[in-house]
């Protein structure tokens, strides 16, 4: 009997991947057992879920550090999530693991934000403080295991294990993870580690290029930055005021430097500490997937400088805070009033649902936009409700 087409794909993983790679074949399966595609591998069929999903499509009306931005060029959580992943692959190949494991992981790794990025997280983190808490890595795994509704006899998207350990054991200098429901004591796969690294070189990256391209961010606010400086060099760029095309050549070197050590440096991490199988790599007691110590230092002195300079500026501050203030009105009259909610938010509390988490997912799931409408149909009397 002949291969299946994902059989024969399943069969180039063993012979092409790294030792320590996550193949689709050794997966440890989906929530509700289904048969395997005859198409596609695993994760790649997880990919195209996730990018088919309605949360994945919300993400382009969901931003970054400018909220509600005017400009059509500032990132969103979608732009921003397609560069994760694009960093996310090269990593992934060069080190020979799974690239539809690290696309799929990738993909979904921001699913669970609220509106008006971090400053909207705040918000619900605040206000659900008694009712359960609010986390976007959580939230993300609700959203593929509960929220989304594509199947009549399955709940979320049914993606693998493998997957949706990556949603919620991602980590960065601004996330944390709570596993507790997936081996919590161990790493997770190099490939969700290549994702946590890949983020972090994304928003550091697309952040300066915002800021720079904002005015917000001045290159005399980044000449104490080693990462900046070693970049103005090696672009032999030395001018206080950037046009265009230099400033996405610097940060273009930015990424490419970051980049480059993380490969080098996890690399020779891999071979000094022989990991020789996916599950030597979990068991690790540190991220395999890191930068050497200096890059280390000098991406956190970039981190810093971008929290100091453009996350604290007055003008972004005055976004955020106005953002935190519409999120707690609209959560306070719908938890007040739930006849309020759409229809199908109002059965869910009926049907015993927790009345705070029912507004939490669906407020959790607004675009900027339509959080923006949303203020105005319920608090503006000239407004059609």
């Amino acid at each position: 009997m002949s291969k299946t087409i994902r059989e024969a794909l399943e069969e180039q993983e063993r012979l092409i991947l790294s030792p320590f790679a996550t193949l689709s074949a050794m997966s440890k399966g989906r929530q509700v057992f289904e048969e395997e595609c005859p198409l596609r591998p695993a994760f790649q069929h997880d990919r195209d879920r996730i990018i088919h999903s309605k949360s994945f499509r919300r993400l382009k009306h969901k931003t970054q550090v400018f909220l509600a931005p005017t400009g059509d060029h500032y990132r969103t959580r979608l732009t921003h999530t397609l560069e994760v992943s694009q960093i996310a692959r090269t990593i992934a190949k060069a080190l020979h693991l799974n690239e539809d494991l690290t696309e799929a992981i990738a993909l979904a790794h921001d699913l669970g934000h609220t509106p008006f990025g971090h400053a909207g997280e705040a918000a619900l983190h605040e206000l659900m403080q008694d009712h359960g808490d609010f986390d976007h890595n959580i939230q993300g795994l609700r959203i593929v295991e509960q929220l989304e509704q594509r199947y009549p006899d399955v709940p979320g998207l049914n993606l693998t294990w493998e997957v949706r350990e990556g949603i919620v054991k991602h980590t960065t200098a601004y996330d944390s993870a709570d596993a507790r429901d997936f081996e919590p004591n161990l790493r997770a796969t190099l490939e969700a580690q290549v994702v946590n690294a890949a983020d972090e070189i994304a928003y550091n990256a697309h952040d300066l290029d915002d800021g720079l391209r904002s005015g917000l961010l001045l290159p005399a606010d980044l000449r104490g930055v080693h990462l900046w400086r070693e970049a103005c060099e090696r672009a032999g760029i030395c001018v206080e005021s950037l046009d265009p095309m230099q400033r996405r050549r610097l940060v273009r070197t930015v990424i490419d430097t970051l980049t480059t050590d993380l490969l080098e440096h996890s690399a020779a991490q891999l071979a000094a500490h022989g990991i020789d199988s996916a599950q030597a790599a979990r068991s690790h007691t540190e991220s395999l997937i890191a930068f050497s110590p200096g890059q280390a230092e000098r991406n956190a002195e970039l981190r810093h400088t971008l929290f100091t300079k453009l996350y604290r500026h007055y003008r972004v501050m005055r976004m955020a805070i106005k953002a935190q203030r519409l999120l707690h009105a609209l959560f306070q009259t719908f938890v007040a009033n739930p006849v309020q909610l759409p229809s199908t938010v109002q059965r869910q509390v009926e049907q015993g649902g927790d009345p705070y988490r029912a507004v939490c997912d669906y407020i959790a799931g607004m675009t900027d936009r339509y959080a923006l409408e949303e203020y105005r149909r319920l608090f503006d009397p000239e407004e059609r409700t």
